[in-house]
């Protein structure tokens, strides 16, 4: 049977492409008749890039995207400051290292990473089906009937990836707790503009009150800028491109800056909220349908995309026989990420563009899951890599690249200090390796990266290993694994200095 995915955004692809390479058949329904055209998540971070590296599209993006600009803030004519995003909010941004191959936010508007995703999405042999609702659903002990506007369809599992409005949350009756900013509005649009000079994001205002503010961001492949203005629920003007170049002016202090072209335009309130479950039987939640937040942050799009991979190589594996409890851990993993990502959005967003003197993280490198039911650490004094960290990257003794042995849907097993002794599965390629830089492991150890990036074991003991292989696919190999590299499904390689 197949798997049935309601929404084509970021999430809903991602979790496509993640199935798709994996043999999984599914299909992605769209009620809207084509991708969206707005630039509204527009900033990807370290991390993200580090998944889309993995599904094979972020070159593509590197080449499209710019670095995150710079914030240049207005008091009429004068520049007040030129500062980085870390200057403004007092962000940890990581350096460049072994370990980071990507420290930087790369700015893409969304519009073009779905593009890049649904092309990807095609390579794999998957489609959108558009003008094509989900309008409920009904589910039992062997699958889920979908009900769409182009009739029913029979599938293993459905997944919401409907956005923040989710029509298949509602239908769940899952808890969203919350609150809504009800005395604010942000309008957000994608116009050309006339009078701007350089490559910033450009806070406009007419004495340097952050507060009252314009703002137009380069976006990068074009002439189009991202304008944003918040305000009070009550002073918000007609959605017209009259109305923003009105707002500009009266902003800004100036009559020299033009908008023209509006592509696209939305009125957005703010909302920080999130499920109580994201999964009940056979129906999961994803991205904005399981937790909606500010865009303070940037983190929308970033922990959506997250959440489809974290997903993906769980739902496979229960297709192909791992236990379903495997599925349990996607919520378990998924929702302590979601309620940290909705406090710093919330905190920025307080903020609003005024340093503080406690910075945050926004990379999302730091993300884990220790402690969680997948993370086996059974070192009696772990090092500073623990089970459920993000696997980093580095060389090995012979230049081998770790992102470039963890790229796939296979399972990675790094054995430090000793060649590990039998079989572990068809899904997994074993690594002989020396220490390497971001893993502090002593004497004979097993680290085992899961196939998301993350480690799942860290260990001495092959068994032990073996034992977490069973649990989470069934029979410690997988059935159905279709390999995205050419290699043998089990490869055993010494890449020490010995």
């Amino acid at each position: 049977m197949t798997v049935v995915i309601a929404g084509a955004g970021p999430t809903g692809i991602t979790l496509a492409c993640e199935l798709a390479r994996r043999g999984v058949a599914c299909r992605v329904l769209e009620k809207a008749p084509t991708l969206f055209e707005g630039s509204r998540g527009k900033g990807i971070s370290p991390r993200t890039q580090e998944v889309f590296r993995d599904l094979g599209v972020l070159d593509r993006m590197l080449a499209d995207g710019m670095p995150f600009p710079k914030f240049r803030l207005y008091a009429g004519h004068d520049v007040v400051s030129e500062r980085t995003a870390g200057e403004l909010l007092g962000v940890q941004l990581p350096q460049h290292s072994a370990e980071i191959p990507y420290p930087e936010i790369l700015l893409l508007p969304q519009w073009r990473t779905d593009e890049i995703l649904f092309e990807r999405l095609r390579e794999l042999g998957g489609q959108v089906e558009f003008d094509t609702e989900v309008t409920g659903f009904d589910q039992d002990e062997d699958g889920v009937t979908v009900h769409t506007s182009a009739g029913p369809i029979r599938a293993s599992h459905l997944i919401g990836c409907d956005g923040g409005r989710s029509r298949l949350r509602k239908a769940l009756g899952v808890g969203f707790a919350g609150e809504t900013l009800e005395t604010e509005r942000t309008i957000i649009g994608d116009a050309r503009a006339d009078g701007l000079e350089g490559v910033f994001c450009h806070m406009f205002t007419r004495a340097g009150d952050v507060g009252e503010r314009f703002s137009l961001w380069n976006l990068p492949g074009g002439e189009y800028y991202q304008f944003v203005a918040t305000m009070a629920s009550e002073q918000v003007p007609a959605l017209t491109l009259e109305e923003m170049n009105r707002l500009l002016r009266e902003r800004s202090g100036r009559d020299d800056l033009r908008l023209h072209g509006l592509r696209w335009i939305s009125l957005y309130r703010v909302n920080v909220r999130m499920v109580d479950r994201y999964r009940v039987g056979r129906v999961l939640l994803a991205g904005d349908a399981a937790h909606v937040h500010s865009g303070a942050s940037g983190q929308g799009m970033n922990t959506s995309v997250q959440d489809a991979y974290n997903l993906g190589w769980k739902l496979a594996a229960v297709l192909s026989g791992a236990p379903d409890e495997l599925l349990d851990s996607y919520e378990a993993e998924r929702m302590p990420v979601a309620a940290n990502v909705l406090g710093v959005s919330t905190r920025l967003h307080r903020l609003n563009f005024q340093s503080s003197s406690e910075p945050v993280a926004v990379h999302q490198l730091d993300v884990n899951y220790r402690g969680g039911p997948l993370a086996v650490e059974e070192r009696r004094t772990p090092g500073r890599l623990r089970a459920g960290d993000r696997a980093p990257d580095g060389l090995l003794a012979d230049g081998t690249r770790l992102f470039d042995l963890f790229r796939g849907t296979h399972f990675t097993l790094l054995a430090f200090g000793r060649r590990p002794e039998g079989e572990f599965g068809r899904g997994v390629r074993v690594h002989r390796a020396a220490k390497s830089e971001g893993y502090d492991v002593d004497g004979d150890a097993l680290v085992l990266v899961r196939p998301d990036g993350y480690v799942g074991v860290v260990s001495d003991r092959a068994d032990t290993v073996r034992d977490y292989l069973e649990r989470v696919t069934g029979d410690g190999s997988e059935a159905d694994h279709v390999p995205t590299v050419p290699s043998p499904a089990l490869s055993v390689h010494d890449t020490s200095s010995n």
